[in-house]
């Protein structure tokens, strides 16, 4: 056990040594304006949308301490070109990255070259592999929501609306991100402690056509089914399409995560009974300001818990 400590122990020292480096090159000369490089995930999606609109809001209210350089992917799927945004952000020397990545281990190696090129990264949305970072020895701050507790919130009032046994499904976005693995997790516990059947699980990878074809498939193979579980809002607008088509609205209860203006539509039309608000005009600017923080305090960064709140109408 001793050996196994001093492991932990060599281990915990080596991943605060990327930083301590960093501190040493950043506290020189007086304050300047920083770059701060913002990538994120599709574009197309309207959370990130929402996500970049904040972070640009934020800059325009604070443009004398930085420059925000921002981007992102055409999909929810093109890891490779989110390594190659974080190359070019490297090759820019920029001070700061703040990063949404699209799945968790792909990322690891590419904020390992910009922790070497003594920028400060900070993760945002989705955790970086934890296993992974550790395997090479370094750590990246993680700045975003309990994506569990989230899930919880949202499974707890469905159960208050079903009965113990009832059967329901959930369906995850891309099975292999932390974030996604996350709210499965939460929409398990909520549902397990309330004694509800979960009869099926389906990948429909955060998109709402993929969600509106597993929706059908859903209805077609459990027609016991009460409620469906969505891991994002996206997804539970392809669901609430199929739940319309078949008539089983009122039926097939339905939840979200996110907080989208097209889930708020479908609560005020009573065709979802709740989502997950965590804040995705803020989601940025909480990186963004935590990086300013490390690049001006010097501080060896430590993960921080942002909100969550229910959202029923």
């Amino acid at each position: 056990m001793l050996a196994d400590a001093s492991k932990l122990s060599r281990r915990a020292a080596l991943s605060l040594l990327p930083w301590a480096a960093l501190a040493c090159r950043k506290n020189q000369g007086p304050p300047v304006r920083r770059r701060v490089s913002l990538i994120v995930k599709s574009l197309a999606n309207e959370f990130f949308q929402t996500m970049e609109h904040g972070a640009r809001e934020h800059q325009r209210a604070h443009a004398e301490e930085y420059e925000l350089l921002p981007s992102g992917t055409k999909d929810q799927y093109d890891a490779p070109k989110q390594v190659g945004l974080v190359e070019r952000a490297i090759a820019q020397g920029v001070d700061a990255i703040v990063l949404a990545p699209i799945e968790s281990k792909a990322l690891v190696p590419i904020c390992k070259q910009a922790l070497d090129a003594q920028i400060v990264v900070v993760n945002i949305d989705n955790k970086l592999d934890a296993a992974v970072l550790g395997e090479k020895s370094f750590s990246i701050p993680f700045i975003g929501p309990n994506n569990r507790k989230g899930a919880r919130l949202a499974g707890d009032r469905l159960a208050k609306a079903l009965k113990p046994g009832d059967a329901v499904a959930i369906i995850e976005g891309v099975a292999a991100t932390y974030n996604s693995q996350q709210r499965k997790r939460g929409f398990e516990d909520a549902m397990r402690a309330a004694g509800m059947r979960i009869v099926a699980y389906r990948v429909a990878n955060w998109e709402t056509d993929q969600a509106e074809r597993t929706t059908r498939e859903l209805l077609s193979e459990h027609a016991e089914l009460r409620a469906i579980l969505a891991a994002n809002d996206t997804m539970a607008l392809g669901a609430a399409s199929a739940l319309a088509a078949a008539g089983k609205t009122e039926q097939i209860l339905l939840i979200g995560f996110d907080n989208t203006s097209a889930a708020r539509r479908l609560l005020a039309e009573r065709r979802m009974l709740a989502t997950v608000d965590h804040h995705a005009d803020r989601q940025a600017v909480f990186g963004i300001e935590y990086a300013l923080e490390i690049l001006s305090k010097n501080a060896i960064p430590a993960d921080r818990e942002t909100p969550v709140d229910l959202i029923t109408v």
